[in-house]
């Protein structure tokens, strides 16, 4: 059985790079997941998990993440990623992680993340709390990349 993660981080970071693999790698060592092999899940934050933004994990570990990315190779095209946690009322509800990743601004994609957190509540109907976004955004120079995600800890 895998075990339930019981701290999490928000990240967020572009990069650029002479090919697609190499903006997004660094688009991972910007946001601080570079050393990570990180697992893709859905979108749900354990009940009491722990908000830790000093949270270490060791290089190479598997790491459960929801997470938002895009690469461009468009030049002058602006690019962005976001995360977006709501933390429920109750602490014995479990919360709600949003990603997103499009051709628009830091302001944009922000105010559309917050939106998608405000209607997975309401749809869950549970009552929302808070709401704690990540975000970055990028303008492509020749190959570029921005990633957004929550990196879930033991």
């Amino acid at each position: 059985m895998i075990p339930t993660p019981k701290k999490f981080k928000l990240v967020a970071g572009s990069g650029e790079g002479t090919t697609m693999l190499n903006a997004f790698d660094h688009a991972l060592l910007a946001a601080g997941a570079g050393n990570l092999n990180l697992l893709k899940v859905s979108s749900i934050l354990p009940p009491r998990a722990e908000y830790d933004p000093g949270l270490q994990i060791p290089p190479g570990s598997l790491v459960p993440t929801a997470f938002g990315t895009i690469s461009s190779q468009k030049p002058g095209e602006t690019i962005a990623s976001a995360v977006a946690i709501g933390i429920p009322e109750s602490d014995d509800s479990f919360g709600v992680i949003m990603e997103h990743s499009d051709t628009c601004s830091q302001e944009k994609i922000e105010e559309y993340i917050k939106n998608m957190v405000i209607e997975g509540f309401k749809t869950r109907k549970i009552a929302l709390k808070e709401i704690k976004v990540r975000t970055t955004e990028h303008k492509v120079k020749k190959c570029g990349s921005t990633f957004a995600g929550v990196l879930l800890w033991y």
